[in-house]
């Protein structure tokens, strides 16, 4: 953390980071809204849309306040310090001529990087939204976003991206999320399935998804807006960001194909669901990867993903027995861990001098999800204790529109 000459800042890294900024805002608001709100039933439509909303504001503002120096300054290999609370020394000193810039990016302004990694929080904590829908309460939804967001995520974010963090000094490669994301937003939206309990009516009757164009929709702006997320991620307009650009493409196709297949196969036929479930897979695992593989490696590794995270939002999701409402861990939590040990065997070090090794990639996985479950647990409780979590049975019948927000979907 420090201040530099102007002279020093990349400008074409900069363009390219507070491009990539807008892509990862964008796959939250509107992507996951639209990718969340078409699946649920026609009576929570609105107040699915707005949980999202809310934890994009909440989270921005926990990351202003706390959040980001906890994850991105220096300071002990669990937790970073205190100097950037409240974004504090984010100095542009126009006559001195320099800018303050973080050690983790000396070529982009602070500003530009911490307004990128925020984008990272929101969605990391909007993911989770999909595991409880339709059955808990606005209040609680904020509470544990803000809660969420410090004592969870940003942790994490710590141990893996800042390079004093015991991970990244074990030499866990996660180039732009399949942990600190992924797995962490999966196992976190897993706990909070079997907290809440499944909805009124799971497993007994059918609930009609309101808009699958809504959710294709949703996902086209997810396929886009990752190419920031994992371009993005190498914090630099460089041959090595063109390359994660390629990769991602190439495992969205390979994880939508094989998805496909695998339901044509099961089911008998293909569904635009299961093609948009299945590219958000491939998009899942290739994010710890990518800055490190080659474009065949992509193709193996999407492949793998449609077909595990297909399993894991039918067969595992069954004998886990949890109503993950929108197969938060079948997809994220699954595509994670699988991205994250593959990345271990199709690391290229020719690519960026880092070799991969599957038993330190389990050890980082295994240890971001023991602490995001245990951390989710704790963050429940306490909102369980401060609001209550679930809405009662009446206002869940009635659905979350007009139970928790007065509002509801015109007529069609």
């Amino acid at each position: 953390m420090a201040l530099a000459p102007h002279a020093s800042i990349n400008a074409a890294d900069t363009a390219w980071m507070m491009t990539s900024t807008a892509l990862v805002l964008l796959m939250t608001l509107p992507g996951i809204a639209l990718f969340y709100a078409g699946m649920v039933r026609r009576k929570n439509v609105l107040a699915t849309m707005a949980g999202v909303v809310a934890i994009a504001a909440a989270v921005s503002l926990t990351w202003f306040a706390v959040g980001y120096s906890l994850a991105f300054t220096e300071g002990w290999p669990w937790l970073g310090g205190t100097k950037r609370f409240w974004f504090s020394g984010f100095e542009y000193l126009k006559e001195a001529g320099q800018v303050a810039v973080s050690h983790v990016a000396p070529n982009v302004p602070e500003s530009v990087y911490a307004m990128f990694q925020l984008t990272f929080a929101i969605i990391t904590t909007a993911l989770v939204l999909g595991a409880f829908v339709e059955r808990m309460r606005f209040s609680a939804i904020l509470w544990f976003a803000l809660l969420w967001s410090v004592l969870v995520y940003a942790p994490v974010a710590h141990w893996v991206w800042e390079p004093g963090g015991w991970l990244a000094q074990m030499g866990a490669l996660d180039f732009a999320g399949g942990s600190v994301v992924h797995v962490n937003a999966g196992i976190a939206g897993l706990v909070c399935a079997y907290a809440l309990g499944p909805r009124k009516g799971y497993g007994r009757e059918a609930f009609e998804p309101y808009s699958l164009a809504m959710t294709m929709t949703g996902a086209g702006l997810l396929w886009v807006g990752w190419f920031g997320f994992n371009a993005g991620s190498a914090v630099a307009a460089d041959g090595r960001a063109g390359l994660a650009m390629l990769v991602t493409h190439i495992a969205a196709a390979a994880g939508a194909m094989s998805w496909m297949l695998g339901e044509w196969i099961v089911r008998r036929r293909p569904s635009l669901l299961g093609l948009c479930s299945g590219l958000v897979a491939g998009l899942v695992a290739i994010t710890p990867a990518a800055g490190f593989v080659t474009p065949l490696s992509a193709l193996a590794i999407g492949a793998i993903a449609g077909l595990a995270c297909y399993w894991g939002a039918t067969g595992l999701k069954h004998l886990l027995g949890a109503d993950d409402s929108l197969d938060v861990f079948g997809v994220h939590g699954i595509g994670g861990i699988v991205g994250a040990l593959l990345t271990g065997v199709f690391a290229d070090a020719r690519i960026s001098g880092a070799t991969g090794d599957v038993l330190t990639q389990a050890i980082a996985v295994g240890s971001v999800a023991i602490y995001s479950a245990t951390g989710t647990a704790v963050v429940l409780f306490l909102v369980h204790i401060m609001v209550g979590l679930r809405v009662d049975a009446d206002s869940e019948v009635l659905g979350l529109d007009l139970a928790q927000h007065r509002e509801h979907l015109g007529s069609s």
